[in-house]
């Protein structure tokens, strides 16, 4: 998935800056090396702290992330920044089901691998008689588990299984209104280091300032709740046609039987970011991202 990313980088900057020589700094992150619960090592972080150390000691100028695995949490290193955002791809999730059969329609006791807290919480609320089962690597390996028989069906992000040329996995998109996507879902970002101009002009080539005001009224959203890894939380932003975002975000316990919801529009990102979490945190959110 990681290179696949930056191929797509990579092949949109020969097409706008056919002048720059990009050069493959591959990665492997201990969130890539570990097959236990992210939690236990750290949470998201561990699928960017090698990358940010490669842009501080220079051994890489930009960086592909994808925007739900940046911890919501915490601010980008200390001599970083996120630089641009690209064009958003679906933010949905997708039911992966070999025998091609809608969520809706699975038996009682259906083991259905996902690791997400927020889709754990979501099944919970809408099919409570399905058994979610932890699942960890990248999708790739996912699928081959799931063709093993390990699971019956998955639950994993449309956009991801294009970026990997997979999109004839998907047997049933679930809509937003169902399964609030994660935060920064379908969205990529670039990163370099805040004083390296010639990468900030690079990246400014690739930005789309839509996807980057929708993904900072997200982002303000988690950073106020300090959600992490761990945290059931969704958030989707989406520009109307009168030019203002619009943000739905929920927090439901994973147990699915507490559900908190919050929809508002605002014309400035960090604004409605704001509200959202405060309307929130009013319901009671604390309590229940409070481990």
């Amino acid at each position: 998935m990681a290179l696949a990313q930056v191929e797509r980088v990579r092949r949109m900057l020969t097409e706008r800056r056919p002048e720059v020589t990009v050069e493959v700094v591959p990665l492997t992150t201990s969130g890539d090396r570990w097959q236990g619960s992210l939690s236990e090592l750290g949470g998201k972080g561990a699928f960017t702290k090698e990358v940010d150390q490669a842009l501080l000691d220079g051994r890489a100028d930009l960086a592909v992330h994808c925007v739900k695995d940046v911890p919501g949490d915490r601010p980008a290193p200390a001599g970083t920044v996120f630089a641009a955002y690209l064009t958003r791809d679906d933010v949905r999730d997708c039911l992966v089901d070999p025998a091609g059969r809608r969520i809706e329609d699975l038996p009682a006791g259906t083991k259905v691998g996902t690791s997400a807290v927020r889709r754990k919480a979501q099944l919970a609320l809408h099919h409570p008689h399905l058994t979610a089962v932890p699942i960890r690597g990248n999708a790739n390996s996912r699928l081959a588990k799931l063709d093993a028989g390990e699971y019956d069906v998955l639950l994993l992000a449309v956009s991801g299984l294009h970026r990997i040329g997979m999109p004839e996995r998907i047997t049933h998109p679930i809509g937003v209104d169902a399964f609030v996507p994660a935060v920064g879902s379908g969205t990529l970002v670039l990163q370099c280091r805040q004083d390296d101009e010639p990468a900030l002009e690079v990246a400014e080539a690739l930005a789309d300032h839509r996807a980057g005001r929708e993904t900072e009224a997200e982002r303000t959203m988690l950073h106020i709740l300090q959600g992490s890894c761990h945290s059931p939380i969704g958030g989707y932003a989406r520009t109307e046609p009168d030019g203002r975002i619009s943000l739905r975000a929920r927090v439901i316990s994973l147990d699915g039987k507490t559900v908190l919801d919050a929809h508002e529009w605002a014309s400035d990102p960090v604004v409605l970011g704001t509200s959202v979490a405060a309307s929130l945190l009013r319901q009671g959110a604390r309590e229940i991202l409070t481990p």
